[in-house]
């Protein structure tokens, strides 16, 4: 260890002073939770997020072996919002993320991610392949009422195709479903690791099947920190038991190198309901363990 401790290091994602949005790696911070359907507070998460990553910048990544904070990164801060207005919300996030290079995006809700992926469809021309960590579907038509709410950020994404269903996994699937919503998300060709199916087959077997079905081509990562069990991420809106291990996602993570990542949110983090910031460092390191992917 050396130069400054951890504790007095700048509240940027991993201490980064570059702010200019041209770097190779923009990090911006999502605060929206309008949309979420049990506990609030993922509007804190980018802030959490950031202050937890401190944790992160005493050296090289252990199996990348590069030092994901020295590489041309940026912490631009966050989006602007509309105070209490879904759509308003969506319509600006995907403006200012319109023409952004690889961003990784801390959330907030998940339901950031749509506008995030229509202004990536935008910028490629074409639909992504996506990994998707989660204990939900979240293509659920609406959320109780609300065509925009965070659980059907996918079913829109999928309709206004700007994915790719045959190149879409989803991992750590476990929580109650209509059955009419699973039918209709396998239907549309969408592939579901459930983490029972993930427990199972451990994660050497999970990273090649995620390689599988993502093959060559442009693809996403979100993250849903409530992909992760309660034990591991209590600081979430909607728990699920279950679910799968830090270690785990970590080790499932670090097996993805080679697939053409373009972007990643991270989401759900609620700092409220945290414990000792075990979940935003989770979060944190979910960042941390992407960019060691993408940047070696």
């Amino acid at each position: 260890m050396a130069g400054t401790p951890t504790f007095a290091i700048p509240p940027s994602f991993l201490g980064v002073s570059r702010r200019h949005r041209d770097a190779r790696f923009v990090v911006a911070g999502v605060p929206l939770d309008v949309g979420t359907t049990n506990r609030a507070g993922a509007r804190s998460g980018p802030q959490a997020i950031r202050a937890a990553s401190r944790m992160l910048v005493d050296g090289d990544h252990p199996r990348a072996w590069i030092e994901p904070a020295a590489l041309d990164l940026a912490d631009i801060g966050d989006f602007a919002i509309a105070l209490g207005d879904i759509r308003a919300s969506l319509d600006l996030i995907e403006r200012q993320a319109a023409g952004m290079g690889h961003l990784l995006a801390l959330g907030g809700e998940h339901g950031i991610t749509l506008p995030l992926l229509r202004a990536l469809a935008l910028r490629l021309g074409r639909p992504v392949g996506l990994v998707h960590f989660d204990a939900h579907v979240d293509t659920w038509p609406d959320s109780f009422g609300q065509a925009l709410g965070h659980g059907s950020v996918f079913f829109h994404a999928l309709n206004e195709g700007l994915v790719d269903p045959r190149r879409m996994i989803q991992v750590g699937i476990r929580s109650p479903v209509q059955r009419a919503v699973w039918d209709w998300t396998v239907g549309q060709g969408v592939t579901i690791l459930e983490a029972e199916a993930v427990h199972g087959a451990g994660a050497a077997a999970t990273a090649a099947r995620i390689r599988d079905v993502i093959g060559g081509g442009p693809a996403y990562l979100s993250f849903d920190i409530d992909a992760l069990d309660p034990a591991f991420a209590p600081g979430t809106g909607t728990p699920e038991i279950g679910g799968l291990a830090s270690w785990q996602a970590q080790a499932i993570l670090r097996r993805l190198g080679g697939l053409d990542f373009v972007g990643m949110d991270v989401v759900e983090v609620a700092p409220a309901h945290d414990v000792a910031e075990i979940t935003a460092l989770a979060a944190a390191t979910v960042a941390w363990e992407y960019l060691a992917l993408v940047g070696r």
